[in-house]
Parts: C-alpha cells; structure tokens; sequence
C-alpha cells in the first residue's frame, strides 16, 4: 500500500473506493478503463492513489467497455469499466449488451448522485424515486447481476458476489452502482479478500459435478462414429481449452470447423483444420458435414450466422454438443466445464488416434470483383488481405470489425498461431474493435491489429487518441470504401438499387488521422505492396501505427447471402470476362 493510501486510513477504516481498489487489484485486475466525471471522480483518485491498478481514460463509454471486454477476452480475467451517471452511465449499455451476448466477464462500476438527493431532482437522477427511471431496470437485462450499493459496509458483501457472477457460467457483465457519498464512506477493512481470479472463473465445474450418464454417451456416439466433423466455438478460448481440444481431435481423427468468432482456437495450418462454418466461411465444412457421421460441437451453441448454410447437413448428421449451455441444434448435450468435459471424454476413447480423412481444406472461394466497379484505383480485398497475412506478427492479436471488411478478413485471413482473433458476433456492433484493441493491447503488450472499414471508423475511431496518449502498440488497419456498403449491397441487392445515403462523399482518413496526431504514423497505401511496407514499419516501432487502404464499395465480400445471390444473377442475367456480375 502506497503512503497515500496509508493516509486514508483511521483507525482500521478506509474509503470505501479505496476498499474497492485494493479488492480489484488482489483480483488480479491490472487496468480499469472508463470516462471519468463528478460521481465516479473519487473511485478514479482511490485507483490513482493505491498505484496497483492502472486507470486508462477513454474517449467514450462504449468504447471503455470494449476496452474492458478486450481485457478479458485476451487474458482471461476480469474485465473492469468505470463511468460516471447520467449519459455516461446509459453509453455503457451496447458495450454491456455485447460482453453479454458473447459472455465476457466484465464488472461495471457506475457513480450515482448522492443518495441525500435521490428522488428530489438530482442531476442525472436514476433511482427511480419521484418520477426518475431506475438503473437498476435499465442494466439488469444486460448484466448477470445488477445492484444498488446503498450504504458502504454492504460493499464488501456485494462486490465478491458481483465477481463470482460475472464469471460464473454462462459469464457476462456485472453491475455495481455507487452513489457518491457511498464511495466516500469510510468502513471497516474486513478480515477476508476476493481471491484471484484466474481464466475460466474463480469457482469452475469440476469433473466430478459433470454427468455421468451424459459423459457415457457422448463417449459411446464419438466411439462409434466414423467420420467425425468438429465445429470449435468461442468458448474454447475463454475455457483456455485449446490442449484438450487438440487432443480429442487428434483422438477421433477428426476434421475441425470454427466458428467465425472463434478462428484462433484450433490450428489454421493444421491439416486437419476444415475452415470456418457459417455465412462468412468455407464451403469445405459443409461438405465435410455431409460426408461426416456425426458432429461434435466443442464451445458453441452454433447460432445463426455459424450455421448459415448447415442446417440442411446438419438436419441429416447426428449431432453432440461439449458446452456449459444447450446448443441451437438438437442433439446429445454434456453441460459443465468445458475443459473437464473435453477431458472426461477423450479418456474414454481408444488411445491409439484415428488417422485423419483427406478433404479439400479451407480453401477461399474468390472474391467476386467488384459491381461496376474501378479495380485500378482501389485494393480487392483479397489482396489487402494477403498483404495484413504478410505482415502480421504470429504472436499478434487480432480483433476484426463488422460489415464487409470483417466478412473478408473471417474467410481469407489466417489466425495468428499464438495469439487471439477476436470478432464480437455477440452484437456485431460497429466500432467494436477500436476500444477493445487497446485494451487487449495495454493488457498485454503485444502488438494488435484492428481491423475495420471506415463507417467503423466513423463511429469509434477517435478512440486513436486514447491509443496515442497510452502509446499501446495497436496498428489500426482501415478499409475505406467511403460507404456503408453491407448496407448499399443489400440494397442493390434486396431492395431494387443503391440509395446514396450509405454511400459518402471520398474521405483521406489518413491525412486527417494524421494532421490531428502529428506523433503517430499514420499511412495511406495506394496498393497491396504499400500496405504490408506500412504495416511492417508499425510492427517495428513501440507504439500505435494507422494505415488506411482503399476498396470498392461494390466489391461483393465472402458473405454467404450476396454470394448466392450473384450465383443465382449470374445464370440470368449473364457475366463479363472478369466475372463481374450485372444486376437489374
């Protein structure tokens, strides 16, 4: 303990932010991001004061929730956003909705106005007293636990239960609301301290609570099972489950599928790696589907966009599911831990491993070129694709956007063998990646790339700022097509032509990126062979790195409804030499 902190001390007590800081940091939290403001200002002078927690200031809630989400996606340990009341207290709420959905551990402390002035008009009042709306009502359905921490000495007894929620399974946010004059407080140290938290939760299944019945059959469907096709999901990584899930594979001589979120779970290079299920991966997977004889999901319910294309070949294959929560498919289901379950199963399989069936392998299908478009002054992405695979770090992380440039970078670009790739498919909000770069990249000092299109950029981008001034060794890839065109496709495509609201008048992001942060090197690259040079010089340098690349806005990405849409135009309406389809 600081001698700061020391000085806050009277006769055994304690703030009670100074309570909550020195709990963080036992947890093993190491950063807390947030923006700051009038009612959460003293949690920020505690973690400033006790020095073991680093407080990062953010541009935007959302993207400080990102940031926390990006933390704990990488390491495996609490992810931690501060903010104040009012709006920034209501800009949390996407980002929470996110970590929800994708079941990231993510602890949210809120600052609220005095409880003195609740209920007699208070600024930024949420207690839901005299005509005010309540938080409380607005977090609990983006949250696993969400309460009002009414008076200091109930802190020690909410915080540990907030903890233990937000990482018990299924994991996802948890919220505590601290009026101001509660963080002032003083208390009682207590005798006992949150434990350290550590991947998978404090208090994870053993293999003794898993069902033994359950175990018994999976084990008899994976042993009489010839071919096998397994689809590996995002709760593979948050279980730290990657060994086991290697060795069951190898076991069952199985091919092996992820899912779009989840590419850095099983080994790219592998040959037994099938690619990527769902509506931005492989055609290989279904057709290893239709020659398999039964399914094993490892870590995914396999939602929507991770089945697209499936479910007829999956309506026809028995199917087995590993997870802590029933799947979207029918099947045999083993709940609990997901590494005790992997475990339980493959010891009850014959030691010798089955060799592995040829297939095809997760060949990218080309890129249709673009609609009426300009190849010569734009990059394909297949090519600026090729040109991040060149230049990225294998030890990177990676965090890939929404829209047309995620859907490219999902299907083309290879994971990185020793560090995570990140697509939040929880929301698929736009902008994800800026925040939950940085934090991913603060908490662990590798190099990061995100990896975003420019109507990405529009909404969260200034998050730069934060990366400049905590000089976090991100390198911000943009694939500017001046559009929104996920949405001006599905437009051309769907709605009978392009309304010119989703398409912009040409932006130089990186001459205006530039001009605004003279100390960061920011590029525009005019082709593939100046991007990965581009990229390369921000792998050298210790801080951030932004290169912009520009597309064609009318480039159909790998994305399984355009692409069977321009099949099907293609045999009426006919095609060019270069494969450019003519619609209407």
């Amino acid at each position: 303990m600081t001698t700061a902190t020391s000085e806050l001390r009277e006769a055994g007590t304690v703030r009670t932010v100074d309570y909550l800081a020195g709990e963080l940091a036992r947890a093993g939290v190491t950063h807390m991001f947030g923006v700051g403001g009038a009612n959460i200002e003293d949690l920020y002078d505690a973690v400033h004061r006790g020095g073991a927690v680093r407080g990062v200031v953010a541009k935007h809630e959302f993207s400080a929730v990102t940031m926390a989400d990006g933390y704990a996606r990488v390491t495996g340990r609490l992810g931690v956003v501060a903010a104040t009341s009012g709006g920034g207290a209501m800009n949390l709420v996407p980002g929470l909705a996110e970590a929800y959905a994708s079941r990231v551990p993510v602890l949210a402390l809120v600052g609220q106005p005095p409880t003195g002035q609740e209920g007699h008009g208070a600024f930024q009042d949420s207690s839901g007293k005299a005509g005010s709306f309540d938080a409380r009502e607005v977090f609990a359905p983006v949250s696993r636990f969400c309460a009002r921490v009414d008076d200091a000495s109930s802190l020690t007894e909410l915080l540990p239960l907030a903890v233990a929620a937000a990482q018990a399974e299924p994991r996802g946010p948890a919220v505590l609301l601290l009026p101001k004059d509660v963080q002032q407080a003083r208390i009682q140290v207590p005798a006992h301290d949150m434990a350290p938290t550590s991947p998978g939760g404090p208090a994870t299944a053993s293999a003794a609570r898993l069902d033994t019945a359950a175990v018994g059959a999976v084990s008899d469907a994976l042993h009489e099972a010839g071919r096998v096709l397994v689809i590996a999901g995002e709760g593979v990584a948050a279980d730290d489950a990657r060994g086991e899930l290697a060795e069951l594979a190898q076991c069952l001589g199985a091919w092996v599928a992820v899912t779009p979120d989840a590419k850095d779970v099983f080994d790219n290079r592998d040959p037994r790696f099938a690619g990527v299920a769902g509506v931005m991966g492989h055609a290989n997977v279904e057709d290893c589907l239709r020659r398999a004889d039964l399914c094993l999901l490892v870590g995914t319910r396999l939602p929507l966009l991770a089945r697209g294309g499936l479910d007829q070949a999956l309506a026809a294959t028995d199917v087995v599911c590993l997870g802590p929560e029933p799947p979207f498919v029918a099947g045999i289901a083993l709940g609990g831990n997901l590494r005790d379950a992997l475990r339980a199963v493959t010891v009850r399989l014959p030691p010798h491993p089955r060799p592995c069936p040829p297939h095809a392998g997760p060949l990218p299908a080309p890129t249709p070129g673009p609609l009426f478009g300009d190849r010569e002054r734009t990059v394909p992405h297949d090519q600026a694709v090729a040109a991040v695979e060149a230049a990225l770090p294998q030890d990177a992380h990676v965090f890939v956007d929404a829209g047309n440039t995620g859907a490219s970078a999902i299907h083309l670009l290879p994971a990185p063998r020793h560090g995570r790739f990140v697509v939040a498919l929880g929301m698929g909000g736009m902008g994800y990646t800026f925040g939950a770069g940085i934090g991913a990249a603060l908490a662990t000092g590798r190099r990061t790339y995100v990896i975003a299109g420019d109507g990405a950029f529009f909404m969260h981008g200034m998050e730069v700022h934060t990366a400049v001034e905590y000089d976090a060794p991100v390198t911000f890839v943009i694939f500017n097509n001046n559009a929104h065109a996920m949405c001006a496709l599905r437009e051309e495509f769907l709605q009978g032509g392009v309304r010119s609201d989703d398409l912009f008048a040409p932006t130089d992001i990186a001459a205006g990126v530039a001009a605004a942060f003279p100390s960061l090197e920011a590029t525009g690259a005019d082709d593939a062979a100046q991007l990965r040079t581009a990229l390369l010089r921000g792998n050298a340098g210790g801080g951030p790195a932004f290169v912009v690349v520009p597309c064609d806005p009318r480039e159909i990405p790998p994305f399984l409804p355009f692409q069977s849409f321009t099949e099907a135009n293609k045999s009426k309406e006919g095609s060019d030499e270069r494969g450019v389809v003519h619609v209407g």
